[in-house]
């Protein structure tokens, strides 16, 4: 089954990514984590993401699109990025999920990925 893993962390978490005093040992952490991810072949996809104020957010409201700039919601955790993995099962996705080297306010969500209905998986919409 395959599970998403979303990895918040604080603002001042998401900054030592490209801090140059404090990315060398965020780097150093996170590292090893996505190579033995990799490592145990349950690695599917997956993306680091910019900061929250570059992101673009868009509403479609009575067939109007609406564009915002900023992240979809206001929040004091930022998502930084996630990982999609396949694993057996949703206890080892938890335990995947507890390696993550969060700093104190990061946290990782963990979720079910859903299947796309039988010819829609390939975009047969027929």
């Amino acid at each position: 089954m395959q599970y998403t893993l979303m990895f918040y962390m604080s603002p001042s978490e998401f900054s030592a990514r490209t801090d140059p005093a404090k990315r060398e040992a965020f780097w150093g952490a996170f590292l090893p984590y996505m190579q033995a991810v990799r490592d145990a072949g349950i690695f599917r996809g997956g993306a680091g993401l910019e900061r929250p104020d570059t992101a673009t957010t868009v509403r479609v409201q009575s067939g109007n699109r609406l564009v915002q700039d900023g992240p979809y919601a206001d929040t004091k955790e930022q998502l930084g990025g996630f990982f999609i993995i396949e694993v057996p099962d949703l206890d080892t996705a938890l335990d995947w999920a507890a390696r993550y080297p969060a700093g104190p306010d990061g946290a990782v969500e963990v979720r079910p990925n859903i299947s796309a209905p039988a010819g829609e998986a390939k975009g047969d919409r027929s």
